[in-house]
């Protein structure tokens, strides 16, 4: 049986829309893994910007490799960098947030201060500066979206969670003998579930981006890894020739940051009651006495 907040996001348009194509591009991940209709390393100087056909439906890039191949194993990049960084964003968020909001005073008074002192830095900066030392890697763009996102997350949720400490529920668990963790995962964290989720899907949003962005810069993904940064940056050198091609790395990028940040607002709606009877008054018809 479908869960009632799920039934509620696909009751909505935008939540449905959202989820769509989230899970399209999910698949089309998950497909091509095993399956692209060429290879897309494989360079064929015959075929070089051949126009969109029924063999290449996109059409080919200046080696001739098929550009819709290239999308499609583009995508597995883009999954595993997304999904990395928030699994990173999550567990950086929820150790700091807790740190910063169930700790002793000094403890919170300390993570407050380190996580002012790192939000000031922007991720794409540190994730630049890590690829000039390290070398590009996705890796170490999951991990620094990851912890940059994670520390943003924390900032947001740290307040939630002081806010809710406070309630009647958490106290009587408290008194009935809960640890401070099972408290946190009983209590705490469902009720700041809706801020995360937004926050998660932004993160997640943010590390499509920079991975784009970083590859695209050459502080990414390798040659050898098909991204739709390094696609894009290898066909705007041609903008002026084939300004066709360029448009399907780009369109998919910004298709897919649109989905992320659509969803999480749309599951915000869907999990937070007090944005639902918020809603709802809104659009009750006042009554003249």
């Amino acid at each position: 049986m479908m869960p009632r907040w799920l039934r509620r996001l696909w009751s909505d348009a935008t939540g449905r829309f959202a989820l769509i194509v989230v899970a399209v591009i999910a698949l089309t991940a998950l497909v091509a893994l095993f399956w692209t209709p060429f290879d897309p390393l494989s360079a064929d100087v015959r075929g070089r910007w051949a126009a969109p056909s029924w063999p290449h439906l996109l059409g080919t890039d200046g080696t001739g490799r098929d550009i819709l191949s290239l999308i499609m194993a583009g995508a597995r990049t883009t999954v595993f960098v997304s999904v990395g960084a928030g699994v990173v964003a999550t567990l950086v968020g929820i150790a700091l947030a807790a740190l910063g909001a169930l700790t002793f005073r000094w403890m919170r008074e300390t993570v407050a201060v380190l996580v002012d002192i790192l939000i000031a830095f922007p991720v794409l900066i540190i994730a630049m500066m890590i690829s000039s030392v390290w070398g590009g890697s996705l890796w170490v763009v999951i991990w620094a979206v990851g912890i940059g996102f994670g520390v943003n997350i924390a900032r947001v949720t740290r307040p939630e969670l002081r806010r809710v400490q406070q309630s009647d529920f958490v106290l009587a668990g408290r008194a009935s003998g809960l640890t401070p963790v099972q408290n946190l995962v009983r209590h705490l964290l469902p009720n700041v579930a809706p801020v995360f989720i937004v926050q998660l899907s932004w993160s997640m949003a943010v590390a499509v981006l920079a991975e784009a962005g970083l590859s695209y810069l050459g502080f990414g993904a390798s040659v050898t890894e098909p991204s739709w940064g390094i696609l894009l940056s290898d066909l705007q050198r041609y903008i002026s020739i084939h300004p066709l091609s360029v448009i399907w790395p780009g369109l998919a990028i910004t298709v897919t940051v649109l989905a992320l940040n659509l969803l999480g607002d749309a599951l915000r709606e869907a999990t937070d009651p007090t944005l639902r009877h918020r809603a709802a008054e809104a659009h009750t018809p006042a009554v003249i006495a």
